[in-house]
């Protein structure tokens, strides 16, 4: 049995849930790729599948198994491609996350520059709010905002960095007007924004005198997704605070106006998340590249 190929094989079953399917993409008969996951199964003494007549899912077994074959045919195919007979344009497989505001307002509208340019690249974008595991979900790397907690296995290369900013409709400073100062913010509403670690909304940090404020407004209402966030902002809901790469298109056509400029507030960096490998992939590598040049025309 050829254990390389076996993983290759169980992998694409994983990812597309379905015998049929994985045979499709990998060019073998269904009945091939399921003799294959049994060789496997038989070989490492655990059920890495569970079939049932409507239904296939992946055993813990298996998705652990996943997890590491994964690691192994990226660094595989990495350490290939440093090779002169391998050289040429990237391609192959890349699974990305990027948050969901980002991949609207600075990715979505120029992706096909970078399909263009690399088209032997197969680009999964997946667009989230929530933070994914990059090691169970399979994913080559992710954006990320702020501090990355996990800094033993994971990798941060810097995109960008944002400042905070509070905005607000027209239609609800003619209904009360701009805040004055940090105190005047008792007498606004603030749209709430949810946190998924504390499931309560997330606090307003300012710098006053060089020293840290944090800031509870009234919420409105509070919501989970940041379309959703500034959708309510538009409608003159309450104030909200998004980043200045987000705010800028809104401030510069009307539809959202800055207030509570004299303060200033902690920045944001945007960082490309990865899993530490020696060998990165090509295709990762001018993914990483094209990214950081798309946000520094922000």
């Amino acid at each position: 049995m050829d254990r390389l190929e076996g993983m290759k094989v169980f992998v694409q079953v994983v990812e597309a849930s379905h015998f049929g399917k994985a045979a499709e993409a990998l060019s073998m008969p269904k009945s091939t790729v399921s003799r294959i996951v049994k060789e496997m199964e038989d070989y490492l003494g655990v059920r890495l599948l569970q079939r049932t007549t409507r239904k296939l899912s992946v055993t813990p077994d298996g998705e652990n198994y996943a997890v590491q074959c994964r690691h192994i045919l990226a660094e595989i195919a990495a350490i290939e491609s440093n090779f002169p007979n391998k050289a040429g344009k990237p391609k192959g497989r890349l699974k990305v996350s990027i948050p969901t505001s980002l991949a609207h307002h600075s990715i979505l509208p120029v992706i096909s520059q970078f399909i263009h340019q690399y088209p032997d690249i197969e680009l999964l974008l997946c667009t989230s709010d929530q933070n994914v595991d990059l090691f169970h979900d399979g994913y080559d790397c992710v954006i990320r905002s702020g501090e990355i907690e996990d800094s033993t296995s994971l990798v941060a290369r810097p995109l960008t960095v944002s400042s905070w900013v509070v905005v607000a409709a027209p239609t609800y400073i003619k209904r009360f007007g701009k805040p004055k100062d940090l105190d005047d913010l008792t007498n606004h509403y603030s749209i709430g924004y949810l946190s998924q670690n504390t499931g309560r909304a997330i606090n307003w940090h300012f710098l006053d005198n060089e020293e840290n404020v944090k800031i509870q407004i009234r919420e409105a209402l509070t919501v989970n997704d940041t379309d959703t966030y500034i959708n309510c902002g538009l409608q003159g809901l309450g104030l909200i605070r998004i980043a200045s790469y987000l705010a800028q298109p809104y401030i510069d056509n009307g539809t959202l106006i800055r207030v509570l400029e004299q303060y200033q507030s902690p920045v944001m960096s945007l960082s490309l998340v990865y899993p530490q490998n020696k060998h990165l992939k090509p295709s990762f590598l001018v993914f990483a590249d094209w990214v950081k040049s798309v946000l520094a025309k922000e």
